[in-house]
């Protein structure tokens, strides 16, 4: 990145605010999201539980498959045989090696248990990715917060500044006015106490923005240094459709937050009928090959046999000490706890949708107010000042309504801010934030 100068930097923020800075080359939204993309941990974390999670699915069809095992051995062998009685086989100490291997292959023919297990995995795989897509829409909302928080904390240094400046103009007028007799000594400590006090206020600002570019330089793994504020394609637009109850059945409808309940609901029915199936028989395909080899023996003869076989396996449970029925029992409870929890997450869902709405056309209007009120604020100013040249308002008039400008200014930044992040919020309500959302707030920046 190229080098900027000293009185550059200094003048940065207020360059970024009048919009005649090279903001061409800083970094927008739709830049730091995908920096966040590649470097945030906690993205990177959920991104290694939707792969762990896509495993599920291989894990839960190898229960249908064959399995095959092998087995080998070697042992040596120290046998001592004594007959009694008459008999023509020689008896004594006979020491040998003996070895062979064997290869056994299952293939599950009937596993009612398996079967579910199977369908449980798809619902498995379905639920990590309805994670990585909240993942994905809640790395958007913290990057989205964290920019604007930067931006906020950069305009709250500006308006402090200009405040100063203002101030202390003013406090200097009030110190020319008492060398001159037209002025009392009250009208110069009024205005030293407040420009005091927007000293404070303006250390407060800078170590607060320096803490919310560390916040942003947490997701992206480097310190922002020239984001792009807002500029003159910043519009108010209503949430279409304008109908609260047409996003809340979007909601109940693409949630990921209800897609994972849901999941969950499902997977618990399935867990029932998994432990109900203990009960069941097991039928198996079985197969068989066994080499065996010997050095020696009973008789001091050595020997090479093989055994082949292939055949059908039944297995019938009839007492595990009660365990069926206690998980059976463990399963049903398990599942109506899913029930109540996809209820709750869907009242969950509906009142998260129904406040975003509300964020979203309340936000409009708080903007629209707001700037109203700048209007009246800068009147108030111009009024005061003209009112303390005519003699009818003193100097602390005109000092409150500085403040009060500034308050408003900065009142309503907050507001634009908040707006956008409301029409963020109402998107990853229905499940719908992504890049292209981005987009278009990006589209309200330099």
């Amino acid at each position: 990145m190229l080098s900027i100068p000293p009185f550059k930097k200094k003048m940065m923020p207020l360059l970024l605010a009048l919009g005649v800075s090279g903001a061409a080359s800083g970094a927008d939204l739709l830049d730091t999201f995908r920096s966040a993309q590649r470097n945030d941990p906690v993205f990177a974390a959920a991104r290694a539980v939707q792969q762990a999670g896509q495993e599920k699915l291989p894990q839960g069809r190898a229960l249908l498959m064959p399995s095959v095992n092998l087995t080998a051995n070697s042992t040596y062998n120290d046998q001592t045989t004594q007959y009694k009685g008459v008999t023509p086989f020689p008896g004594g100490n006979n020491r040998y090696n003996s070895h062979g291997y064997g290869v056994t292959l299952v293939q599950p023919l009937y596993r009612q248990q398996n079967w579910i297990a199977y369908s449980a995995a798809e619902l498995q795989v379905a639920q990590s990715e309805a994670q990585f897509n909240i993942a994905g829409q809640d790395l958007a909302l913290r990057v989205a917060q964290a920019y604007f928080d930067v931006l906020i904390a950069q305009d709250s240094v500006q308006l402090s500044e200009a405040q100063q400046t203002a101030i202390a103009e003013q406090l200097a007028q009030a110190k020319r006015n008492f060398e001159l007799g037209s002025a009392t000594i009250t009208d110069t400590h009024e205005a030293q106490a407040r420009h005091d006090l927007t000293h404070a206020q303006q250390i407060a600002a800078q170590n607060n923005l320096e803490i919310k570019q560390r916040t942003l330089q947490q997701l992206t793994n480097e310190l922002p240094k020239d984001i792009r504020p807002l500029g003159k394609q910043f519009k108010l637009q209503a949430p279409q459709p304008a109908d609260m109850e047409s996003w809340v059945n979007d909601a109940q409808q693409n949630s990921p937050q209800l897609a994972i309940a849901q999941a969950a609901a499902e997977l618990a029915d399935k867990e029932v009928t998994r432990n109900r199936g203990g009960h069941y028989p097991t039928v198996d395909m079985v197969a068989n090959y066994a080499k065996s080899y010997a050095n020696g023996g009973s008789f001091g003869v050595g020997s090479d046999s093989s055994n082949k076989s292939i055949g059908v396996q039944l297995n019938l449970p009839l007492f595990q000490g009660g365990a069926v029925n206690s998980k059976w029992r463990e399963a049903e409870a398990n599942r109506e706890r899913a029930r109540q929890e996809l209820e709750n997450t869907r009242r969950s869902v509906t009142l998260q949708t129904r406040s975003a709405y509300l964020g979203v056309v309340s936000g409009i209007a708080q903007v629209q107010a707001l700037q109203q009120a700048l209007t009246s604020s800068e009147s108030v100013l111009e009024a005061s000042k003209l009112g303390q040249e005519v003699g009818v308002r003193t100097n602390l008039d005109v000092l409150n309504a500085q403040q009060q400008l500034y308050a408003t200014r900065r009142d309503l930044y907050q507001a634009r801010y908040n707006y956008l992040l409301s029409q963020l919020r109402l998107k990853a309500a229905v499940g719908a934030l992504g890049e292209a959302e981005l987009v278009n707030v990006n589209q309200a920046l330099h």
